[in-house]
């Protein structure tokens, strides 16, 4: 028999947690069950939190994390932070699972010089951000923002029927896929069936052969950017891509090209997209991730009429929480069995 702590939220609940782990491990485990108040309650990032330093993204404290966790040998979690602190005072621990494309809330180095096997979850949210994605591009394209809020306002924008102002059809345009990994591989799949003419970025990742038959395109970033009637991101944030999307490169951009972002708000230098869009070539922008979360209520992006934003909630899907947990599952199902994980961070 394993003891298992489970630390899930509102969103990632630990019942469904525990009802995949008795699924693939049966019911002889001693299971125990916390959870966390987010997304009701904002998470909390290492950098404002002595002892937390590294650590992004999470909720909790030490010393809520250490007296839940006890004695247990594996934990699963999403946001719960486990700190260089944390796992010094958990001397039994050897397993966890953080149902996240990456593990954020996790002190890397020192779970490796505990001993502790850390795995995650890639991709758990990949086609809820990809169909979110489609939905901001059209949302964009075929004015549902600009529609929409005229009617809040009880204007009939009647002219929007205009060959000069009514929007385009996918088929007719170009898409700039910035990023190729599980979630921009999933928009490249949709966009296809719209008959969207599609060219990706992504210096690490080769097309496939059906991508070359279905006319996709592998370009430099600045081609894509000169190219495109749509640029939508889709990179994890590295050192490389941080602050990637910045004055010099919007000015590339097609006048009156729309920008999607639904990855991460560090990949945007929010200053410079805000000039893009009221003097610069961008005729719109959708953006759901942001360089400060929540967002300030006098950012200057909230005040202009041609954006559409969204609270950072693209990969909010019942599918995501019983993917994540089943994935979970299996990690914790191999662990107990002795056999290497899928997933290792």
């Amino acid at each position: 028999m394993k003891k298992i702590a489970i630390i899930g939220d509102r969103f990632m609940l630990p019942t469904i947690f525990r009802d995949k782990v008795v699924e693939a491990c049966g019911e002889a485990h001693d299971i125990r069950l916390l959870e966390q108040p987010w997304p009701d309650v904002p998470m909390e990032h290492g950098y404002a939190v002595e002892g937390m330093d590294g650590l992004k993204e999470y909720v909790g404290t030490t010393d809520e994390i250490v007296d839940f966790v006890g004695d247990a040998e594996l934990v699963i979690t999403q946001l719960a932070p486990f700190s260089r602190g944390i796992f010094e005072r958990l001397p039994n621990l050897k397993f966890v699972a953080v149902s996240r494309g990456g593990p954020v809330n996790i002190d890397m180095k020192a779970a490796k010089e505990a001993g502790v096997l850390i795995v995650n979850t890639p991709g758990r949210n990949a086609s809820a951000v990809a169909e979110f994605t489609l939905g901001a591009i059209l949302a964009e394209t075929r004015l549902i923002r600009t529609g929409h809020e005229s009617l809040r306002k009880g204007e009939w924008r009647g002219e929007l029927y205009r060959a000069d102002k009514t929007g385009r059809e996918l088929s007719e345009m170009t898409v700039g896929v910035v990023g190729y990994g599980n979630i921009g591989t999933k928009v490249v799949r949709l966009l296809r069936a719209f008959g969207t003419k599609v060219i990706v970025h992504d210096p690490y990742v080769q097309l496939s052969a059906d991508d070359h038959n279905s006319g996709v395109e592998h370009v430099s970033l600045d081609d894509l950017l000169s190219r495109s009637d749509v640029v939508t991101l889709h990179p994890r944030v590295t050192e490389e891509t941080r602050g990637m999307m910045n004055a010099e490169r919007f000015a590339m951009m097609k006048p009156g090209a729309v920008f999607v972002n639904t990855a991460r708000g560090p990949l945007v230098d929010y200053d410079a997209l805000y000039e893009a869009l009221v003097d610069g070539p961008l005729g719109s922008a959708m953006l759901e991730t942001f360089a400060v979360e929540p967002v300030p209520v006098d950012w200057p992006l909230l005040q202009l009429p041609n954006v559409t934003l969204t609270p950072h909630i693209a990969g909010a899907s019942v599918r995501t929480v019983t993917y994540a947990a089943e994935m979970a599952a299996e990690e914790v199902r191999r662990y107990i069995a002795g056999l290497p994980p899928v997933n290792p961070c």
